[in-house]
């Protein structure tokens, strides 16, 4: 718990990158989201054994990262939450698909041990182009711009509802350990035989904790309405960005140019 507390702790760090005056920041946020929704579909549209083709797709993290200043740690942060989850939806693969298509070194690599790989590579650039959105944009302008693509009101409240109540689960979670370690000062970890409880008395807590935030906000006007800042209008550079990723896209989905780069240096054409 301590170690989710501390990710999600350095994940803070993006609130104030996304407030950051860089050639990224300055984008709209609508063509970034854009942009974004177009990269996460190429991305899942691979086939479930191509990992060598998804290797091109790291450029648009790594230049978004590089030409808006953005630390690579706090990335890492996010990769380190979601990262074990996808491990375990795709840890039985190999298990299930022992077919040997390729050996390394002498060791006979499976089809089940590929798919785990990319899956885990999927995970890396979902993850990594999310996490850049919400650093280069910010919460409040993400959903200020969902709110100008006509998205449903009611989904807008849930998206900055939730990413507001993490903060509070989180903190909670952050006080029932240190006061767990307070009373345990020669314990290492939490005992398993006190998980359920600890559990369900932090869902209480948050629970209670959110009732009372949401009291305040309807005592200050709340009507379960976001009523978003204004946004800039699309300028020529807004249009370049979106039709310059756009065809890295294209080119990279569907032309294997790690494939073009191996007959190249090989010289070898099959």
């Amino acid at each position: 718990m301590a170690n989710i507390t501390q990710a999600y702790y350095k994940m803070f760090i993006l609130d104030e990158l996304a407030d950051k005056k860089t050639a990224i920041h300055r984008i709209n946020p609508i063509v970034k989201i854009m942009v974004t929704v177009i990269y996460l579909l190429m991305v899942v549209s691979y086939d479930k054994y191509d990992i060598i083709g998804l290797m091109p797709l790291f450029f648009y993290p790594v230049i978004i990262m590089s030409v808006g200043d953005i630390p690579f740690k706090p990335m890492l942060a996010g990769l380190a939450i979601a990262a074990p989850l996808v491990a375990g939806v795709g840890m039985f693969n190999p298990l299930l698909d022992r077919n040997i298509v390729s050996t390394m070194f002498g060791i006979g690599i499976s089809a089940g041990m590929l798919s785990l790989l990319a899956l885990l590579v999927k995970c890396s650039l979902t993850v990594l182009a999310a996490l850049l959105l919400l650093a280069t944009t910010g919460m409040n302008k993400i959903a200020a711009a969902l709110q100008r693509l006509h998205i449903p009101q009611i989904f807008i409240m849930q998206l900055l509802l939730t990413y507001r109540y993490i903060s509070v689960l989180m903190g909670e979670a952050s006080r029932v350990y240190y006061a767990y370690n307070l009373r345990a000062p020669n314990q290492k970890g939490i005992s398993s035989k006190i998980w359920g409880s600890l559990i369900g008395l932090l869902l209480l807590r948050t629970y209670d904790r959110a009732s009372r935030l949401y009291q305040a906000m309807k005592l200050r006007g709340f009507e379960n309405q976001f009523f978003g800042g204004c946004l800039d209008k699309l300028q020529k550079k807004d249009i370049m960005y979106l039709l310059g990723w756009t065809g890295f896209f294209i080119i990279v989905r569907f032309i294997n140019i790690p494939m073009l780069l191996g007959v190249f240096v090989t010289g070898v054409i099959k």
